[in-house]
């Protein structure tokens, strides 16, 4: 929800300042579970799985979006054999293009070639330098990664895959709770339509803040 301006608007709500720490997508969730930060908010989706080791306060509905090199078509349901990029760990990484290779065997196509990197934006950037064909991530990592591209991607396909994003919090705790209300609070006065205006993801906003709509639907 706007990264590190979210947080601190969120934070603020709290009545506490937000610290920010970067960290490797593999290392948001046991940080939470080793107490090293109370928050984890790097577009993590909301599973049934997740949350048997963290809450998560749902913010955003986000789903998959391809984008490719501005001026190449490619379809995201017909890629076999095309290099994509993703980020390490995460859902396209583990499960999109795995079942999406697969499915290009079993049909006596070639496989896709997936190129898995560090960071999001290192993803973009292979697709940029003609290192990969494609970039797969969330809806609004991958629209994002267009604005700051400035022209040189483009959309590949719809978003499909359609789920909840949450900001994870130590299971059972307080803080879930307190983060609910803050977002709430922040979706009542309009500054949560705001931030998301400014980075171009207003699509995915909601009007009413959850806990573990995985779970709870």
């Amino acid at each position: 929800m706007g990264g590190r301006a979210g947080g601190e608007a969120m934070a603020s709500k709290i009545g506490l300042k937000a610290e920010h720490r970067v960290a490797r997508f593999e290392n948001i969730i046991p940080g939470i579970l080793g107490g090293k930060m109370d928050v984890g908010e790097s577009s993590v989706t909301d599973t049934v799985v997740r949350e048997q080791k963290v809450d998560f306060v749902n913010y955003y509905v986000a789903g998959i979006q391809w984008a490719s090199a501005a001026g190449k078509v490619v379809d995201p349901n017909n890629a076999c054999g095309l290099k994509v990029a993703v980020q390490a760990t995460t859902y396209q990484d583990t499960v999109e293009l795995p079942a999406k290779s697969a499915a290009c065997v079993a049909a006596g196509k070639p496989a896709i070639k997936k190129v898995s990197l560090d960071t999001q934006d290192a993803a973009a950037n292979a697709v940029v330098l003609g290192q990969a064909d494609a970039f797969s991530a969330d809806s609004p990592v991958t629209l994002y990664g267009l604005i700051q591209l400035k022209g040189k991607l483009q959309t590949a396909g719809k978003t499909f895959e359609a789920a909840p994003y949450g900001m994870a919090v130590a299971k059972g705790a307080s803080m879930a709770k307190a983060v609910q209300a803050a977002l709430q609070s922040m979706v009542d006065d309009g500054s949560y339509a705001k931030i998301l205006g400014k980075w171009g993801v207003s699509d995915g906003g909601l009007k009413k803040i959850t806990i573990n709509a995985a779970a709870n639907g």
